[in-house]
């Protein structure tokens, strides 16, 4: 029976040899995730009033990203709880490394074929390694904790091909803001999107985790990537384990819900107006909107190669008169890199204000929030009213070298006037 992706990697967490979108089914989780906001301080609490303890320890990933660095009475309360829970409970524990979301891939926990959980709406990001994942809220995470299983629905599979390349100025968020805005924030349909095509093969490890992280955005379940060469160089990269890839992929002629093909070789840098990222369209075509703060953060757009693609394009120029650059690295191991390879100096040079390794603004979180009636354009994967700070405040989406060519210009135009 001809088996897509997702179907492949359910049906082994089922113990069944196939499974059937529609069915209902037992599956065992390989790992779940949780972080400080969403983590102990809501499923403790429910775990200690059924009377029950965590099911395997060495499964579960706790991160603190949320709330760091504690800046608040209430982060830094939430933070103490959080490291004392770590402590009594002996789980794999990253403090202040980064987003969740990036620390997981980065730290080798999380491998291709994996059926996991993540209490974050983000979680579908560990699709990039070809991991099932996806997010759940607390009271299911408070089950999976205690039993080390979850009842799921067996998805249809969204197949979405990429041809062609990407051309110079182009970065996966761009793909990301095109689909939601042609398919719209339920285009998902909580299915399994899984993006194919030679585009998406020729995209390294992390521009992979921001397509995956997206499919949050398109409604999906999950987001999927068949792992690949790709996919095993960057398990070495951070001493993950290979394991055997052979069959990590959808069957040729495997059933699918829907199959979109798009030209990679005619997409031109986008961006997302006020209030949602489907509100996307070409850069070019967003009336030179002037801006006040240009936002390098978030788990989808302040990675590492996120970082060097903005500094391109700093280097060498100066911030437009009264905009604030404030860059939020997604990882310590990602700053650490940037830094030795000359890229945060990049951004030091030109006055911009470096924020800690976590959520932050994004979520609205830390004392940086947008202020009353700013503009700001941000490399973040979403763009509510009032997410990022006052509701007042207009927020922008785009590229990390969408977000740099603004913030030089003070409005938004296409990055690759500056990359001519």
């Amino acid at each position: 029976m001809r088996q897509t992706l997702a179907q492949k990697i359910i049906a082994r967490a089922a113990g069944r040899d196939h499974v059937t979108p529609g069915d209902v089914v037992t599956a065992r989780v390989d790992l779940a995730m949780i972080h400080d906001s969403g983590g102990p301080r809501r499923v403790a609490p429910i775990l200690q009033d059924l009377g029950v303890g965590l099911w395997d320890k060495d499964k579960i990933v706790l991160v603190a990203d949320h709330f760091v660095p504690g800046d608040t009475e209430e982060g830094a309360a939430i933070l103490a709880m959080t490291r004392d829970w770590a402590r009594r409970t002996g789980v794999r524990f990253h403090d202040g490394l980064g987003i969740c979301h990036v620390v997981l891939p980065e730290s080798g926990q999380l491998r291709p074929g994996m059926f996991a959980v993540g209490g974050d709406s983000h979680s579908p990001t560990g699709g990039a390694m070809g991991a099932f994942m996806f997010g759940i809220g607390a009271t299911e995470m408070a089950g999976v904790l205690a039993t080390g299983e979850i009842w799921v629905k067996v998805p249809e599979t969204i197949l979405i091909e990429w041809t062609g390349r990407l051309g110079d100025g182009l970065m996966a968020k761009d793909i990301m803001l095109a689909l939601c805005g042609r398919l719209g924030m339920d285009g998902g349909k909580y299915q399994a999107v899984e993006y194919t095509g030679e585009a998406i093969r020729a995209l390294s490890m992390q521009e992979r985790m921001t397509l995956s992280n997206m499919a949050a955005e398109l409604g999906g379940q999950t987001g999927l990537v068949a792992p690949d060469d790709v996919t095993a160089a960057f398990l070495h990269s951070v001493g993950g384990s290979v394991p055997d890839l052979s069959d990590l992929h959808s069957d040729e002629g495997a059933s699918v819900l829907e199959h979109h093909i798009f030209d990679a070789t005619t997409l031109a840098p986008q961006v997302a107006a006020p209030h949602s990222p489907a509100n996307a369209m070409p850069a070019d075509a967003a009336g030179k909107t002037a801006i006040n703060v240009a936002y390098v953060g978030a788990c989808t757009g302040a990675k590492y190669e996120d970082l060097q693609a903005a500094a391109r394009i700093l280097k060498g120029r100066k911030l437009a008169a009264g905009v604030d650059l404030l860059v939020a690295p997604s990882s310590k191991r990602d700053q650490d890199r940037a830094e030795a390879d000359g890229i945060m100096s990049i951004f030091e040079a030109v006055g911009a204000k470096i924020l800690p390794n976590a959520c932050g603004i994004c979520a609205g979180y830390g004392t940086y929030r947008l202020g009353a009636d700013v503009t700001c354009i941000s490399s973040t994967a979403r763009n509510f009213k009032g997410r990022m700070g006052e509701a007042s405040s207009q927020v922008w989406l785009g590229s990390p070298l969408t977000v740099a060519a603004a913030a030089v210009a003070g409005h938004i135009i296409d990055p690759r006037e500056m990359l001519a």
